[in-house]
Parts: C-alpha cells; structure tokens; sequence
C-alpha cells in the first residue's frame, strides 16, 4: 500500500497555497510580479515497465514562475516616482552590482542621486556639454542643483504677414519712427545681452512698391537705423533681401554703447524667410530668439522617454540624464532576490538596453507608479481550489490507512 501520491500532492498542495499567499501579501507591493506554481505528474521509470499499467506515484512542483503582466497605474504626489507602461525594468545600481525592478518609487539622496528605499541607484545616461544625451554605459543618475548662466541672442527668427493691400510710401516721404503715416506696419520682440539683460527690439515695415518693402529697426526706442530691402515674388514669398536671394538672414551688431549695461557687443541674425505678402492683414506668425538671462533652479521633472528635466526661474529647462531601462528575452528567468528586485541569470539571458520609448521598449510616468499585478479575487478563488485539493489528498491517506488497517485485522 502507497501513500506517496497523496504525500506528493500534499506537498504539492502545501507550495501552491504557500505561492498563492505570497501574492496576496504583496498585493499592496508596487511593482510586485505575482508567482504561480507549476506541476508535473511524475511516473516511475523503469525500461522493462509497461505503460499500460502504471498508475503514476504523484506530482511534484516543476516551477515557480513569475507573471510579467502589466499593473495598474496610480498617480502620487511624488514627482520623483517612476511607473513603466510596457516592456523594461528599470536597472538599479547596488553597490557595483546590478539589479533590476519595476519598482518605481525612488527619491533624492543627500547627493542628489535618484535611489529607491533600500539605497540603490538609479542608472542611465549621462549628458555632455552640449546638453547631448550619451547614450554609452550607463550611470547612476544625478540631479545636480545649479543656475544657469546668461546667454546673448544670436539669433532671432521673425515671420509676418505683409498686407498687399496696403498702398505704397512715397520716395519723398521721410521714415520718421515716431510718425505712422512714414511706415506701413510695426512690431517688437525682445532680445538679450551677455549679461542676460533685456533689450527691446522694434522693427518697421514700409511699402515702397507693390512687391517691395523697406525695414527699419529701433533698439530700446533709440534711434532708428535701415535694415534691409526686401523683394517678393507674385506668390508672395520672400524673393530677396537687398537684392541677394541666398540671403535672407540680415545681420544686425548693436555696439556695447547703445546697450549701457556693461554687456558686449550684440550680434545677430535677423531671419525673415518664412515672411510673407499676402492680402490679408498683417499678423506676426513666428517670434523667437536664442537668448536668455541667467536662471536659478525652480524643479525638476521626467517626461515619458525619462529625460531628467531641470527647469529655471527664466523659463529654461536642460536636461541632466536619461533613465535607461534594461529588456530581457526571457523575464520569467530571472531570479527573484528579495526587495522587488531580480537578478541576471542564464535563463533570462543578457539585458538589452535602450531608453524609454524607443523601439519596443516601453515608455515611463513620472508622478506615478505601477501597481502589483494580483487580482485578490482570483489568488482567493486560487486559495479555495488549493484548500480542496490539500483535502483531497488528505482524504486519500485516510482511506489507504483504513485500507491498510483493514489488511492488517484479516485473520
């Protein structure tokens, strides 16, 4: 008489209940991968037996595999806390070890690294001096509080809408800025010096003829000089400037006396391609320029490709790192090691890494976190077929041992 079936299932009802309350505790875990147990009937082996008539000696568990499936995405108040929709773990630095989790609750350290509760470090990539991001090895990942230093303009982009219908200035009349009736239209854009300061920049526009206009420009209502002639086609695009069609980008130096801010010299370009004349009214379609004054840090933030955005007090914003993520061919191999963390091994093979967004990696939140993937309704459903089974097979000693008690009294 056996009981090793019914000791196998036990056992094998004993592991499941043991995964499946594993589950349930870390239903409030973020970033948690539930587990499920997996079994395997087991036969004994024998080269003279025959299939016809084995019954089997059991089961026994063949493993425990995690389930990668998606959580559900909560929004907190932490900017700082990190959620992955789609495939990749984020890659913790530990010690030169490195680990890897879809836990994305993470802080700032004294230092200024982005680490979880236990110490570890976020890795990704760095950027270079140009505010490039180096996609190479990464790196633990560091906010670095600083200003930013002022920038003077060079250059400055300028679209508008030259109203055709508009009649020309007559060559006897004087430009005078102060006068309207001496130009045809007038706008004004803001420009900045090597000290960051301010500087105003009015621009004028007079008709001369029906597909000729002449500018004008004022800095800090100084003094108005001519800038340039500008030619227009029948379609109303920009054809030339004082006759150069190669070179719609005029040139203007404002010397460091007209500034009376200790600043250098202002040069810049002047871009006036996407002008046009049309018979509409005049509008002003683009505005921008390249300057601004020095800024101190107001925050940081991350966009969804896990660029590590520094923001300042002059609308600025520069990026100080990337968040890598790290992608396996085969996340069930990897080993679970304690504190939502899983290590490398030879069944998950070697970690493909890339930035969020790209390719089929997927993309980050920041100001919110990935749930643990346990549906409590199934994992109890779960626990009552377990709860049977262990029953079950409970059962079945109970009736071999009655069995065997019954052999034992024959007379």
């Amino acid at each position: 008489m056996s009981f090793q079936q019914a000791l196998s299932g036990l056992n094998a009802a004993a592991k499941n209940l043991d995964v499946i309350g594993n589950n349930v505790a870390n239903a409030n875990t973020i970033g948690f991968k539930g587990g499920r147990a997996e079994f395997a009937d087991v036969y004994a082996a024998s080269v003279v037996s025959s299939t016809a008539s084995q019954s089997g000696i059991g089961t026994k568990v063949a493993a425990v595999t995690q389930q990668f499936t998606q959580g559900s995405i909560t929004t907190t108040s932490n900017p700082y806390d990190v959620a992955i929709s789609g495939n990749g773990f984020f890659r913790m630095d530990n010690q030169g070890a490195t680990v890897y989790t879809r836990n994305g609750q993470f802080h700032r350290d004294d230092s200024g690294y982005l680490v979880n509760a236990e110490g570890l470090k976020l890795t990704g990539y760095s950027v270079n001096n140009n505010g490039q991001v180096v996609t190479a090895q990464p790196q633990p990942l560091q906010l670095v509080v600083n200003s930013i230093e002022a920038k003077a303009t060079t250059k400055a982009t300028q679209s508008v809408i030259l109203d055709s219908r508009k009649p020309a200035i007559a060559d006897n009349v004087a430009f005078d800025k102060n006068n309207s009736d001496t130009f045809t239209d007038a706008n004004s854009m803001s420009l900045y010096d090597s000290l960051g300061n301010s500087h105003l920049l009015s621009v004028y526009y007079r008709k001369t003829d029906p597909g000729q206009w002449d500018t004008y420009y004022s800095f800090d209502g100084g003094a108005a000089q001519k800038m340039s002639s500008m030619e227009f086609n029948t379609s109303g695009q920009l054809q030339s400037i004082d006759g150069n069609p190669d070179k719609l980008q005029p040139t203007i130096t404002i010397p460091a006396a007209d500034m009376t801010t200790g600043a250098a010299d202002l040069t810049f370009t002047y871009d006036m391609t996407k002008t046009t004349q049309t018979g509409q009214a005049f509008s002003t379609n683009t505005q921008t320029q390249d300057g601004y004054s020095s800024g101190r840090l107001t925050g940081f933030s991350i966009d969804e490709t896990g660029s590590l955005l520094a923001s300042y007090s002059n609308q600025q914003s520069r990026v100080q790192g990337q968040i890598a993520l790290g992608m396996f061919n085969n996340p069930t191999g990897l080993a679970s090691i304690g504190g939502n963390n899983f290590a490398e091994t030879a069944a998950s093979g070697t970690p493909r890494l890339g930035s969020p967004g790209s390719s089929d990696f997927g993309t980050v939140r920041s100001g919110a976190l990935e749930e643990a993937n346990i549906d409590l309704t199934a994992e109890l459903v779960n626990m009552i077929t377990a709860q049977r089974g262990y029953q079950a097979n409970a059962q079945t000693i109970k009736t071999q041992d009655s069995i065997m008690q019954t052999i034992v009294n024959l007379r």
